[in-house]
């Protein structure tokens, strides 16, 4: 391995398996070198220039010959070029190639991420050119053949902080067959119209395949002149667009839709925020500014009010969780983490363009032409497996079948929603379901509980969207869409094909005969689910490095947190007031040894019986800030004294500990990671990427541990004899 760097292409030969019965291999072979360049901080040791990797899955520092080093100085981030790999006895050589600047440098963060994870961020010379042709508003010419839509009351409904704008709303009442109803038009901004498949700006487009979303910076995928003005649908002016036009029947049900393209003029630009109030009060200060638009937001909210019965009937899953929202200072340093709430507004319009999504797939079915679906497929046998043994050891009376609706999952979701443990348990439901996927092979969305489904309401920021636009474009002008020449599939797409592949149930089965139509589409579809990955790979690594300098200031500190994942090296806690996760490390839960319940996803002390688990309230202090390593360490300070006092009330009476159920639930772990008994030492195994522990910390013996060996010494029943000191 000393010969190999991360994402070298290797050939290597399995040797042996270990007791765990996993294979372990040899390189026998280097197929080919990564020509990625490598980002770290230049360093000097004892003469000697080096770059350390910022990523640390690249194992050796590179050498920089004094000539190779232009104007960096020490202790900068800068981008390597390889320009001697690695060999069994030397380390690898390059040149800097950039410099990024000071670590401390605000957006260093940003410009860190999209090297590493290889995210394109600025647009080739031809895109740019062709953007700068394009006009600044809508030509008279542009309008032909379009139905004007420029004295309905389409608005735009977004966040406080939104720049583009690619979908508007309207409903009105309307009469449904013979019953009450509405129609409603979802309007979406005709980023086709403007981007011609093949062109400088479509490349660039598919290259990104989606827009990357970072605290205080967008990297868009489509240059600011079309994302920020041509084709975001910006209030009081005219723009181009597709409509979806459904009628709406009082059971939530779309009765009929069209598609059709049209030109509209947005009548006013609305936050969240600005709605909810005008919703919970139509005669605030709110509705007074918005006085001849609030009938149809009125109307909007009894269509979504309908639209949610139906997805109430259909059994769709929908769990309550807390997202979170990093605000930042002028400098890009964190002010402070709050929760993002979702609203009535929110609601409001993702059902809407949940109803326009639905007839998008519907409207592609039915035409018989190839497109991209967007595809989430039911648990895995083996998540399955796992899922009924959880609900089994929490004795929650209700399973899921071999064959799941997602129905089911909705009504263990509402059985459990007001127990004190509901949140782990929704965690563990949402955990064993698979990532949803773009397809041209339609399997439904289980989570959505549709049997089609595909994405229509983003053009401007997901490439798979502009796909589905052309698409219907082609099939209401009865012509047929054709890909262009695609690139070859990236390593990214190979690995998830790969994964795709293992899906199949019966491995025995041969694979169906596709034309090359088929083949092109399903490239698209792993290229665009791969770079979704990647835009979220590098998102949360931005967060964390974030996160992670805003706890730096906070070393020492004291927080109230709760549990909220176990693992057999120790328990990860989320502050209360900060949102912030760390880990506690085995070593640091007191003198004794832990086992790692897999049942239950949960840590228990053999000797007191002390339970950590999803939703254990503890109280931590922030000990080590790894920023390289994107790691914050927790040492305990209190155990819950709950959860204690419980464990210790049973531990005397003789009996095995029981605690509540809102102290057990699962863990962000894979397998297994129990630690080994021998010496009476605790398990010290890590899971890569989650976390470590500060060297040589060590807990001072508190009240409630000398309570705990008090309560040794005076219970009844065998005891163990406790050897050496835990190794920490």
């Amino acid at each position: 391995m000393r010969a190999v760097l991360h994402k070298d292409r290797v050939k290597a030969r399995i040797v042996r398996h270990d007791r765990k019965n996993r294979p372990e291999g040899r390189v026998t072979e280097i197929i080919e070198r990564s020509a990625n360049p490598i980002i770290g901080r230049l360093l000097q040791e004892s003469g000697v220039w080096l770059v350390a990797p910022e990523d640390k899955r690249y194992g050796q520092d590179v050498l920089i010959p004094k000539g190779a080093i232009g104007t960096a100085k020490p202790g900068q981030i800068v981008v390597v070029q390889l320009t001697e790999p690695p060999a069994l006895f030397g380390q690898p050589v390059g040149r800097v190639k950039e410099v990024l600047g000071e670590i401390d440098d605000p957006g260093m963060e940003i410009e860190i991420a999209v090297r590493k994870y290889g995210v394109p961020h600025e647009f080739s010379d031809a895109a740019l050119a062709l953007a700068r042709t394009l006009p600044d508003a809508v030509r008279p010419a542009d309008k032909k053949g379009r139905v004007d839509l420029t004295d309905i009351a389409l608005v735009t409904i977004d966040g406080e902080d939104a720049r583009d704008f690619d979908d508007a709303v309207y409903c009105e009442p309307a009469k449904v067959g013979r019953g009450k109803g509405w129609r409603l038009l979802v309007a979406i901004a005709d980023v086709s119209h403007y981007v011609e498949t093949g062109s400088a700006i479509d490349i660039d487009a598919y290259d990104r395949a989606t827009s990357v979303y970072f605290p205080r910076r967008v990297i868009p995928m489509l240059p600011e002149k079309l994302s920020n003005g041509l084709c975001s649908l910006n209030p009081n002016v005219e723009r181009l667009c597709m409509v979806c036009d459904m009628l709406v029947t009082a059971k939530g049900e779309v009765h009929a839709y069209q598609f059709y393209p049209a030109v509209m003029f947005s009548h006013a630009r609305f936050t969240y925020t600005e709605v909810a109030a005008i919703l919970a009060n139509t005669r605030g200060p709110e509705a007074a500014q918005r006085k001849a638009l609030v009938p149809h937001l009125l109307d909007l909210h009894d269509v979504y009010q309908a639209l949610l019965k139906e997805r109430g009937v259909r059994g769709a899953v929908d769990f309550e969780t807390t997202e979170t929202q990093i605000v930042c200072d002028e400098a890009g340093r964190i002010e402070k983490i709050i929760p993002r709430t979702r609203n009535v507004a929110h609601r409001l319009i993702e059902e809407s363009m949940l109803a326009a999504n639905v007839c998008s797939a519907d409207f592609i079915s039915g035409s018989k032409h190839e497109g991209l679906f967007r595809v989430h497929e039911g648990p895995t046998p083996e998540k399955k497996d796992m899922l009924r043994t959880y609900l089994k050891a929490l004795g929650i009376g209700m399973t899921i079948t071999d064959d799941p609706a997602p129905g089911e999952f909705q009504q263990i979701a509402l059985a459990t929603k007001d127990r004190p443990d509901a949140m782990q348990i929704h965690s563990m439901l949402l955990r064993s379901m698979q990532q949803a996927i773009y397809t041209p092979m339609n399997a439904g969305h289980f989570g959505l509980a549709y049997e089609a489904y595909t994405h229509f309401t983003s053009p401007i920021r997901r490439y798979p969207d502009l796909l589905v636009h052309r698409v219907i474009k082609a099939v209401l002008n009865q012509t047929k869409y054709q890909l262009p020449t695609l690139p070859t599939p990236g390593e990214a797409e190979a690995k998830l094909s790969k994964r795709l592949a293992s899906r199949v149930k019966d491995p025995a089965q041969k694979p169906k005969k596709v034309s090359a139509d088929q083949l092109a589409w399903q490239a698209a579809g792993l290229h665009c689910s791969a770079n979704e990955r990647r835009a979220d790979e590098a998102s949360r690594d931005v967060e964390a490095w974030l996160k992670c300098k805003y706890m730096r200031e906070h070393l020492g500190e004291e927080f109230g947190g709760v549990v909220t994942a176990a693992t057999g090296f120790g328990i990860f806690v989320t502050l209360d007031a900060m949102y912030v996760e760390g880990l506690v490390h085995i070593t640091e839960l007191g003198g004794e040894y832990f086992r790692f319940d897999e049942a239950r996803q949960e840590l228990r002390g053999e000797r007191t019986g002390i339970r950590y688990a999803i939703g254990t309230r503890v109280r931590v202090q922030v000990s080590r800030v790894d920023l390289d390593g994107r790691k914050i360490d927790f040492r305990l300070v209190r155990e819950g004294e709950e959860l204690l006092a419980r464990a210790m009330k049973d531990k005397t009476g003789g009996r095995a500990a029981e605690l509540p159920d809102h102290e057990r639930g699962p863990a962000r772990t894979a397998g297994d990671t129990r630690g080994d008994k021998r010496g009476g030492k605790r398990s010290e195994q890590r899971t890569p990427g989650r976390g470590s522990t500060a060297a040589g910390s060590r807990t001072p013996k508190s009240p409630i541990q000398a309570l705990k060996a008090a309560v040794k010494k005076s219970a009844t029943g065998t005891r163990r004899k406790q050897s050496k000191k835990p190794r920490r």
